[in-house]
Parts: C-alpha cells; structure tokens; sequence
C-alpha cells in the first residue's frame, strides 16, 4: 500500500485515517496532508467532531520519517520538514471541534505530539509511547508544548531524558495522555464510536467555545512552534544527528 491521507463523514463524525508503509511514520508530505485534512474538517458543518487514526493494527506512528530526515540539505529545507509537525498540532489546536485520537498501537516523537495534541485519546494496552528525538541527536522540540501541556513539566521531562526506554499505556494513562486504555482494538472502537456519536448531537457552539478555554494560552503556538521547528531544522544538519539516524535506520 502506498502512503496516504483520507478523511471520511459519517453521520457527524469526520474520521481523518493516515498511513505509511514505514510504521505510520510521518514525511513532510503526510504532515501537510494531515493539517489540510484537520483544518478542512474543522470547518465541514456535516461534521461534529474528529477521529484522527492510522490504519493497521501495529504501530499508531512511528514519527518523523528517518529518510526524509537524511535527506534535509540545509537549514531551511529543515525547518520547512519540522514544520510540518507544527502545522498539524496547531490545526489540531485550532480546530472549533474536538479531535479524538484513536490509538492501536505504539507511538513514537511526533505520533506521541499528534496523541497529545487530541483532546481526547484512547488507546489499547499496547499503545507504549517513547519521545526518541534525543537519541537521534534532536530532541522534541517541536512537539515538547503540546506533549507538556497534556501530561506535565515531570513526565515531559522523563519521557525526554530517558529517549530509549518505552513506557506503557497504563503509565500513558496515569500521566494523562490517554482518557482510558482498553483491552482490545473492538472495544476501543465501541468507546470511540459511543462518544464521537454523542459528540456529533452535542452543541456545536458549545463545543467550540469550550475548545477555546481548554486551549487558552497557547494562542503564541503558531510563532513558538515554528521557532522550535528552526532548532531542530539546524540540529538535523550535524554529523552527530546524521551518524545517529544512520545507525537507526540500520538496525
């Protein structure tokens, strides 16, 4: 299967599936398909709320795309691909509906921002996560405000420094990036669909105010993230990151 963006409506819920062939991962054109999508759905009046998904039933996302990330030349094709990150949270962010994420399956770097960006997630008991940008000589730069704001300063902090170690969904829980963790893929579905259903009837003006309050403050969001998307867009560039990356691409 070829890598893709498709979106979906279904008696008010727009469901908004991504693919890649590489474990979900994210190429620059993905990301950009991704914010497209979510902003197209933001404003469909057929549309209620959003299920963001990947499709599979392995990984949700394996992050950055690690031969897109050898393949950044300079500076400003850098920032450009780290943008990419930065404009799917902030449309996810922006968005007057709120955005479920369905999550089947592990998350790694910008799949653990995409999760924490939803304003709802839940997951199945295999959904581990892991922030790995520091072991590849980055760091989560881009996504660090949204993978903060949704679990804390502490849990931030460890999934950050300890970029080799997975945690479970049941820690992902107890820190708040995941509203419940189920024992199966159907019964996530059931939850999913029970509350996107729900949503879908509710006041869809009370909805987006509500969504306004939630993410009150991060209104500077759309300057600040592309600001760290220029810190990991000259990071890449060193021969440390690129040494780095190799090894895990060949392992």
């Amino acid at each position: 299967m070829e890598a893709f963006v498709n979106t979906e409506v279904t008696q008010g819920v727009a469901t908004i599936t991504f693919f890649h062939p590489q474990g979900n991962s994210l190429p620059g054109t993905i990301l950009t398909k991704l914010a497209e999508e979510i902003e197209r759905a933001g404003k469909d009046s057929l549309a209620g709320v959003i299920v963001l998904r990947s499709e599979g039933d392995k990984a949700f996302c394996g992050g950055a795309s690690f031969d897109e990330l050898v393949s950044i030349k300079d500076l400003e094709q850098g920032k450009k691909f780290f943008s990419g990150f930065a404009s799917v949270i902030n449309a996810i962010r922006k968005a007057p509906k709120f955005v479920i994420a369905r999550v089947q399956g592990k998350a790694v770097g910008g799949g653990v921002g995409l999760i924490s960006a939803a304003d709802y997630a839940l997951a199945v008991e295999s959904a581990s996560v892991k922030l790995s940008e520091l072991a590849v000589g980055i760091g989560p730069f881009v996504v660090g405000p949204a993978v903060e704001r949704k679990i804390g300063a502490a849990a931030f902090t460890q999934l950050t420094i300890n970029a080799g170690e997975w945690q479970t969904a049941s820690w992902a829980k107890e820190k708040g990036l995941y509203a419940d963790v189920l024992k199966t893929a159907a019964e996530m579905d059931t939850a999913i669909a029970t509350l996107a259903s729900r949503l879908a009837n509710s006041n869809p003006e009370a909805m987006s105010e509500l969504k306004k309050i939630m993410w009150k403050g991060t209104e500077h969001w759309e300057t600040l993230l592309t600001e760290r998307a220029g810190i990991s867009g000259k990071l890449v560039l060193s021969e440390f990151t690129r040494k780095a990356i190799e090894k895990f691409k060949n392992k």
